[in-house]
């Protein structure tokens, strides 16, 4: 079972977007595959079907049913804050082995996305970031950025933070941000001349997930 972990330069830039993508286009090629998103914050449990683990579901063919919420996101948090301020809110806490071992079970797919929190140094409790977390599964990793004002230099410190840790960098995602100050060209152009030699694809704003780029390419050599 191959495994892709999704994480950004930051949080609101289109993890959840890029993994329901990503299960659609896996899904249309013939590949078996599971998604999780272990983590989440500023979850209402009223309204599950738009949360990010609702949206990943949608994707997969599965109901939003409270079991099957349960099944990919374990931790859910009301208050929407970096998983350990969440966690103390609620008088607890998310025990970082525990949360390896839940994405590192044996599952029946091919492969199994696994969608982080935050951007890659958000905190998950008193010692350990989504740096940690990636390192710990040693997965291969989609960096999702986007195109506002700020991002060449989150994106770069993201990609540089990422590669001192030795950690496998797939391919970079750049998704256009409603307000950015250039061209998604323009910033993708920029943030690939610093990246080389890994791939950057650009997300333009859709309407429709049928019309995103092939996003596959990037994790290929990973399936």
């Amino acid at each position: 079972m191959s495994q892709i972990f999704i994480s950004s330069s930051g949080t609101e830039i289109g993890k959840t977007f890029v993994t329901s993508i990503l299960i659609r286009q896996l899904k249309a090629a013939g590949h078996s595959v599971n998604a999780l998103k272990p983590l989440a914050t500023g979850f209402d449990p009223l309204n599950s079907a738009t949360s990010d683990s609702g949206e990943i579901l949608t994707a997969l063919g599965r109901d939003v049913s409270t079991k099957h919420v349960e099944e990919i996101t374990p931790w859910r948090f009301a208050a929407a804050l970096s998983p350990d301020m969440a966690a103390a809110r609620e008088q607890r806490s998310v025990t970082f082995s525990e949360l390896t071992d839940f994405c590192a079970e044996k599952r029946a797919s091919e492969i199994t996305l696994i969608e982080g929190i935050g951007g890659i140094m958000v905190p998950l409790d008193t010692r350990h970031t989504v740096l940690d977390w990636i390192e710990a599964l040693a997965a291969p990793v989609l960096l999702v950025v986007g195109g506002y004002l700020g991002t060449l230099s989150h994106t770069l410190t993201a990609v540089e933070a990422l590669r001192a840790r030795g950690q496998q960098l797939a391919g970079v995602i750049v998704n256009e941000s409603a307000d950015q100050p250039v061209s998604l060209l323009e910033t993708a152009n920029v943030i690939e001349r610093f990246v080389c030699p890994t791939t950057v694809i650009k997300l333009p704003w859709l309407d429709h997930y049928e019309q995103a780029p092939d996003l596959l390419p990037m994790i290929s050599p990973y399936l």
